[in-house]
């Protein structure tokens, strides 16, 4: 005599729990991980005009050549400069122009500084 059980395991099973796990896991650790501190910028649109005035330029060439109001000082040099033309502004704002083809890691440099000593920046940009 064959007795049939009751309790028949399925061997199929279900990714639908699976799914739901991981689906919270990844919003929880998106939550709760740290996001990291963007830099203050103020980008003008490419077109029309920017409202805001720079207080001083800095201009960045392709050989990392720094400029600061056309004069030229080296990378080292740059804060201290920044520091003694901004000190008596209200609003201190550092127009950045970047030539084309400049490693990113010089404008973030300059980025740093800006943000270290609380200078707005303005990213110059080439009009369509």
């Amino acid at each position: 005599m064959k007795f049939k059980g009751r309790n028949k395991v399925s061997p199929e099973f279900s990714m639908s729990s699976m799914t739901d796990i991981v689906f919270l896991l990844l919003i929880f650790f998106m939550l709760t991980s740290n996001a990291p501190n963007a830099l203050d910028m103020i980008l003008p649109k490419a077109k029309g005009k920017s409202t805001n005035t720079q207080n001083v330029s800095i201009s960045i060439k392709k050989d990392a050549t720094f400029y600061v109001n056309n004069k030229l000082v080296p990378l080292s040099n740059v804060e201290r400069e920044l520091i003694t033309l901004l000190s008596n502004n209200e609003n201190p704002t550092v127009l950045l122009r970047a030539e084309e083809g400049v490693p990113i890691e010089k404008a973030v440099a300059v980025m740093d500084i800006a943000n270290r000593n609380r200078f707005k920046v303005i990213l110059a940009v080439r009009p369509k």
